[in-house]
């Protein structure tokens, strides 16, 4: 899924309401911006590998944040099923 599909896409945004819907089974694919602070996101990463969840990080916070129709950055984003 590009960018450009997120606009109309089913989504949650943000790390915390991201990592709820993983846990909850909820997602078919992440993206996590490269440059957002790896404390916040590591322990993102970690349980979409147990959850054998895509996660994409090709993206900056603030084409996220775009990508979303936000005013600021996303760290976070989950494309939901």
């Amino acid at each position: 899924m590009s960018l450009d599909a997120l606009k109309t896409a089913r989504k949650t945004i943000g790390v915390k309401q991201v990592t709820k819907a993983v846990e909850k089974n909820l997602v078919q694919t992440i993206y996590i911006a490269r440059d957002a602070e790896k404390r916040l996101v590591e322990p993102l990463r970690i349980l979409c590998s147990e959850k054998d969840v895509a996660v994409d990080t090709m993206s900056s916070m603030e084409e996220l944040g775009e990508a979303c129709s936000i005013e600021v950055g996303a760290a976070a984003v989950a494309v939901l099923k």
